[in-house]
Parts: structure tokens; C-alpha cells; sequence
């Protein structure tokens, strides 16, 4: 060990040419790991990280083509989906009343209760309405007395006039002479009009 070191010692860099066979492997061999291990932090790990990258940049691509590309493929259903959809939201919009037709509409539920012989303790239109972006929601608090199958039907009745009005907070409980009471608020909804879209446009 002593003699490769001192040997080591009096090599002469000048005079690679002329050092021992191992000596000279050794050495080509160090010198070679060093080539790989300093080109691997000076510059391949910056190109290996970018090609990362780019393939994941490429898988992105990839899967937004076949996305696009399916719904390309899928365009003349979802048109006619779009259109099916415009056409119930026409419907539904003229199942809202104006606010002109408000007051028709609360004399609507009125009467249907009255023509099932159903005696109103409470019919209480809520003081304002809760406005939403296209549409207006009222709340109309209603107390009712009458036989089971009388208020059955005046729900039927409701569930079928023109404009929707929905029954919620349904309660139902034994009241005097062998009759029912029913506590409901029934919601009606209209749609805005041009200035308060305006206006609920502006709060958004």
C-alpha cells in the first residue's frame, strides 16, 4: 500500500502518457465518473426536470383533446339539449306572473280554497318579497279549516292553477267539530321586470 502511494506520489501530470497501465485506468476511470456526476448537476438535471415538464404539459394536452374532441363529436345533441332547455325555461317563465297579475294570482288560491268550502282563519301575503336574479318570491301565510278530503283537494287545486304556487311548511293538525286545521305558507313567484333586473344586475 505504501509503495502504490509513494508511487502516486511521484507521478508527474506532464508525463500521463508514460504512467503505469492501471495507473492510467484508474484515473480515466475517475476522471470519467467525474464527467458524468458534474454534467448531471451542471446541466442534465435542468433538461430532465424540463422534459417532466413538458411530458406532463403533453399528458394536459392530450386529455383536453379528447375532451374537446368528444364534445366536437357531441355538438349537435348538446344543441339540441341547449335548445330543449331554452324551450322548458320559456315555459316555466310564462308560469311566473308580472306583478300586474300579483293580485289575480293571490285571488286564484283564494278561490280555490272557498270553492272546497274551506274556511279561511288566515291569509296573510308576506310585507315583501324575496327577490332572486330573474324572479321575485312571495310567501303567503294561509290558516285554513274543513274536512280532510276538502283540503286535499284545495292542494290539488293549487298544484294545478296556471301560475306556480308552491305549499310549504306543510302543518296539519285536529281542530273543532271533527274538522282539520292546516298551517301552509304558499309560495308564488313572478318574474322581474326590466328595472329590477336592473337593479338586482347592479347589486351582483
Amino acid at each position: 500500500m505504501n509503495d502504490l502511494l509513494n508511487e502516486l506520489k511521484r507521478l508527474d501530470i506532464n508525463q500521463a502518457g508514460s504512467w503505469p497501465t492501471p495507473i492510467k485506468i484508474g484515473a480515466l476511470a475517475i476522471l470519467f465518473v467525474s464527467i458524468i456526476v458534474g454534467g448531471f448537476f451542471l446541466i442534465w438535471q435542468d433538461q430532465l426536470e424540463a422534459l417532466e415538464k413538458v411530458q406532463a404539459e403533453e399528458e394536459t394536452l392530450k386529455n383536453s383533446y379528447v375532451a374537446k374532441k368528444r364534445s366536437a363529436v357531441n355538438l349537435p345533441l348538446l344543441r339540441e339539449q341547449l335548445q330543449e332547455i331554452e324551450k322548458n325555461l320559456t315555459i316555466l317563465l310564462r308560469q311566473l306572473p308580472d306583478k300586474s297579475e300579483m293580485e289575480a294570482l293571490l285571488i286564484d288560491i283564494n278561490q280555490a280554497g272557498l270553492g272546497r268550502g274551506l274556511q279561511f282563519e288566515l291569509f296573510k301575503p308576506a310585507a315583501q318579497e324575496a327577490m332572486s336574479t330573474f324572479y321575485a318570491e312571495l310567501p303567503v301565510s294561509i290558516r285554513v279549516t274543513g274536512g280532510y278530503h276538502d283540503i286535499g283537494a284545495f292542494a290539488s287545486d293549487v298544484a294545478q292553477l296556471s301560475r306556480i304556487v308552491t305549499l310549504n311548511d306543510i302543518n296539519l293538525k285536529p281542530g273543532n267539530d271533527g274538522k282539520l286545521v292546516l298551517d301552509v305558507v304558499a309560495k308564488t313567484f313572478r318574474y322581474l321586470d326590466e328595472n329590477e333586473l336592473i337593479k338586482q344586475s347592479s347589486k351582483k
